[in-house]
């Protein structure tokens, strides 16, 4: 891989890991409802998903949804349908420290790495990274690298989202302002949707 191409890449890995979509959306969410340090397994989670994700589409994956549409087709309506379900939790969420905040849950590690098998806005990346950005000498190699290298931008730059998060709890413990704040952040995962879908086609 030339320096050039590296650094388009990591421009590339960059740009598309801090915009909106359901991983951030839901990283702020997350950070305000239950503070940076309960995050934590959410975003590995989310890097360590990405990562494979990346690796199984170079390794072939991604082959086999050209092959068979319908399959890809399945697998982002049942994304679409999951993030219909955690909309639905983000807008009822209770109030950090709350009797209603205390029954609920941050994404544990293993959920959220899951979740990027589902998530619209995970499959365009990682097809993305392995058709425009993988060189075909030493194909396998560089799959490889590509893999780690986005989850080495992807973390850190989504930990801003989480930050913002953590840092609007003071403001968010009235309940009021909080329940706006959760159903603005579950109205922004269901848009999220819309582009990301209706994309996903042009991708392929």
């Amino acid at each position: 891989m030339t320096t050039e191409l590296l650094i388009a890449f990591i421009a590339f890995a960059f740009v598309t890991s801090v915009t909106p979509g359901p991983n951030n959306t839901m990283l702020l969410a997350s950070g305000a409802n239950f503070g940076l340090r309960r995050s934590l397994p959410h975003m590995l989670g989310i890097s360590l998903g990405l990562m494979l994700l990346v690796l199984a589409v170079g390794l072939g994956l991604g082959q086999l949804f050209e092959q068979v549409p319908l399959l890809y087709s399945l697998l982002r309506y049942v994304g679409a349908a999951y993030l219909l379900y955690l909309a639905w939790k983000i807008a009822n969420a209770g109030a950090p420290d709350s009797t209603v905040g205390a029954h609920g849950k941050p994404f544990s590690f293993l959920q959220a790495a899951a979740f990027q098998w589902v998530n619209p806005k995970a499959w365009i990346m990682a097809i993305g990274a392995i058709t425009t950005y993988t060189p075909q000498d030493d194909f396998v190699v560089n799959v490889l690298c590509i893999a780690a290298l986005f989850a080495l931008v992807n973390c850190p730059t989504m930990s801003v989202w989480t930050m913002a998060g953590s840092l609007l709890r003071n403001w968010l413990g009235n309940p009021r302002i909080l329940r706006g704040f959760n159903i603005t952040m579950a109205l922004l995962l269901v848009v999220s949707l819309y582009p990301i879908l209706t994309d996903v086609k042009g991708v392929l």
